[in-house]
């Protein structure tokens, strides 16, 4: 029943032997101070090396581009040093390894940015949204986000400018190429979703406006490092962090249909996967299939069986399983035989040291 999941894909210059995707998932374990990758973090990929392809948890491309206590950046020499400690390590098992390139925007505390004031498209606080921020234990302190400012257009050049170092930086690191993530409601959602921009510039109103910053980013990196290195992540119909849109199917049609022009590698689409969530729509996946050309990867609430008929339906190349990766560094020799799944322990998603981390083991009869 899985076999769909199990045959080659080509992702670029590489050609993959499943169809499996480890998708980004915040670990909060980078060494302080510094949020630089470390041996740990280079463990725990290597031990999923055996995914088709791993993107990395989300990755500051900035100071100011961080939301959450103890997340790995990308823009010093000692973090693009402590990537190469991962990157060689799932390469020696074969793995190919994808940088998440994150900024939060609003999605932020300023004891996370120096004290400074968060920033947006708009001046909107994102609400009953909450962020973790080092209190001096090893529990993170969850407090409220607060209201970021307006960016000037000298504030957009700037940030697209991190994104283009931060790919070439990835590069540096190893990495096979870099996923922009403009998904789950951070800096480039809040450009995007109609209700979290209320600019009245040419990246605020109309569709095409709202996009803008979106196509400026990715062409930035594509310049930089090719097309065939450049991903990015989209969550059409979620409301996380308090963004949403009021017609994210036409929104996003023309996300993926803008992307294809660009001819990136891949589009990753996060569905919604909390409890009692509605399904995506099947006329929306048909749309994104007809508008997107390359790689298409959807990631929420998939089991294998759920993700083989999703690929031999067309909709989709590529599916991201991201929690059973987390109990599981074996997921794709599990699916294979259908050994049964192991179940992660959420005290230990965030923060903390191996427990929870690097602990869990292959599956052995």
């Amino acid at each position: 029943m899985t076999n769909a999941l199990f045959t080659a894909v080509n992702l670029g210059q590489h050609t993959l032997n499943n169809r499996i995707v480890m998708p980004p998932m915040t670990r909060s374990r980078a060494s302080q101070p510094g949020n630089e990758a470390n041996e740990l973090m280079a463990e725990y990929y290597a031990q999923r090396a055996s995914a088709g392809l791993i993107v990395a948890e989300g990755t500051q491309i900035s100071a100011m581009g961080q939301g959450y206590a103890w997340t790995p950046g990308i823009y010093t020499q000692q973090q693009i040093d402590g990537w190469k400690l991962t990157t060689d390590a799932v390469h020696a098992k074969g793995g190919v390894i994808f940088a998440q390139l994150w900024h939060v925007g609003r999605v932020t505390h300023p004891d996370n940015i120096g004290g400074q004031q968060p920033i947006s498209s708009s001046a909107i606080k994102a609400e009953n949204v909450k962020v973790f921020i080092d209190n001096g234990t090893d529990e993170p302190g969850f407090v409220d986000v607060v209201e970021p400012r307006a960016m000037t257009k000298a504030d957009i050049d700037m940030v697209i400018e991190q994104y283009r170092q931060a790919a070439l930086n990835a590069v540096e690191a190893g990495f096979d190429g870099i996923e922009l993530h403009a998904a789950n409601g951070y800096l480039i959602n809040q450009f995007i979703d109609s209700e979290a921009n209320d600019r009245t510039d040419e990246y605020g109103g109309s569709v095409e406006n709202r996009l803008r910053f979106l196509s400026e980013v990715v062409a930035a990196m594509v310049d930089a490092i090719g097309a065939e290195r450049v991903g990015v992540r989209l969550a059409p119909f979620t409301s996380l962090n308090g963004t949403v849109d009021a017609n994210p199917e036409e929104t996003y049609t023309a996300a993926a249909a803008m992307l294809n022009q660009h001819s990136i590698v891949y589009l990753h689409i996060a569905e919604v996967d909390w409890d009692d969530a509605p399904d995506t729509p099947a006329s929306f996946k048909q749309a994104v299939r007809q508008a997107y050309d390359g790689v298409l990867i959807y990631a929420g609430k998939y089991d294998a069986e759920k993700a083989a008929q999703t690929i031999e339906a067309g909709l989709a190349d590529m599916i991201g399983f991201g929690r059973p990766f987390v109990a599981n560094p074996d997921l794709p020799n599990r699916i294979k035989q259908g050994y049964p799944l192991a179940s992660h322990d959420p005290a230990t998603l965030f923060g903390g040291a191996a427990k929870g981390l690097t602990d869990y083991c292959e599956y052995t009869q």
